[in-house]
């Protein structure tokens, strides 16, 4: 089942506003290009809504960027579940040669004596600007961007009127035909890892190579039985997190429902109940500091 995400989460407010400014200063690149809002827009979901990353110098990645809103409802993080915890997420993509392409000494030696920084980090950290004391001001941050208030929500904690009634009628086929059985939790999704192709072969079906990213977790623990099992993805907010899945295979959310009941489920569901089940994601779509995600604006 699906919990309301809550209205508000404890955090050092200061240490909130110091990760804002590193989550979206471009100097922790190598040539101070892209920050992580770069690929993680709060404009555009919380990713870059590309199948895949743009990163320094033009390069681009092999997969798509997971939202960061609501990642603190993960399990793990990234698609593989490489990384425990969100602090130890926001050492990957600096050292990433395809992503930020930098590294922790380079990134520090430029932002040190920035007078932004340096009173912060003296006030909350003890030891200073370190680079554990920045991942950790970045991924308390990222536990910040909640998006509570969805219309399902509201329905959630007793608003009868803030969904519809074919929305209804999509959360009960939703729930009858097995989505919920991965897709739970507070994010409705984020909790497990999943085998892309559980029912039927997927990337027989999808075409094309398979590449090193679509072994998934096997990439990260070795294990045979872990190939093209990826961390299930959350549906929050989903309407505005395009394209879907780990390689932005799916352009909209109907053939996303679709080829998810057919490979996931071993289903064959019919346009009728596909779109009510969309209607229903649809009403998943939260808001961020009091704004609807599909009206978050672009930082300057």
């Amino acid at each position: 089942m699906i919990q309301p995400i809550p209205l508000t989460v404890d955090l050092n407010a200061r240490v909130v506003a110091l990760g804002d400014r590193l989550f979206h200063d471009k100097r922790l690149s190598a040539d101070d290009s892209l920050a992580c809002a770069g690929c993680h827009g709060l404009d555009k979901g919380g990713t870059d809504q590309a199948k895949s990353s743009t990163g320094v110098g033009g390069k681009v990645g092999p997969i798509a960027a997971p939202t960061v809103y609501n990642s603190s409802y993960n399990h793990v993080q990234f698609w593989d579940g490489r990384a425990a915890d969100l602090v130890e997420q926001a050492d990957g993509p600096v050292n990433n040669a395809i992503e930020m392409a930098s590294n922790w000494e380079q990134a520090i030696g430029k932002i040190k004596d920035d007078p932004c920084y340096a009173p912060a980090f003296a006030d909350l950290y003890t030891d200073g600007m370190t680079e554990r004391n920045i991942r950790h001001a970045i991924a308390t941050f990222e536990q910040s961007l909640i998006t509570p208030n969805s219309p399902f929500d509201k329905y959630l904690m007793g608003d009868a009127n803030a969904v519809s009634e074919r929305q209804r009628l999509g959360y009960r086929t939703y729930i009858a035909v097995g989505c919920g059985s991965c897709h739970m939790g507070v994010a409705a999704g984020g909790l497990q890892f999943e085998k892309m192709g559980k029912k039927a072969d997927y990337f027989k079906a999808r075409g094309g190579p398979i590449i090193k990213e679509d072994h998934g977790r096997f990439n990260f623990t070795g294990k045979d039985a872990d190939r093209h099992f990826f961390k299930v993805p959350i549906l929050r907010n989903i309407e505005v997190t395009f394209p879907y899945f780990h390689d932005g295979s799916a352009e909209n959310l109907s053939d996303a429902i679709d080829k998810m009941a057919v490979h996931q489920l071993g289903a064959r569901l019919p346009k009728p109940q596909i779109a009510d089940i969309e209607a229903f994601l649809l009403s998943l779509t939260g808001e961020y500091k009091g704004v609807p995600l599909t009206q978050i604006k672009a930082t300057p």
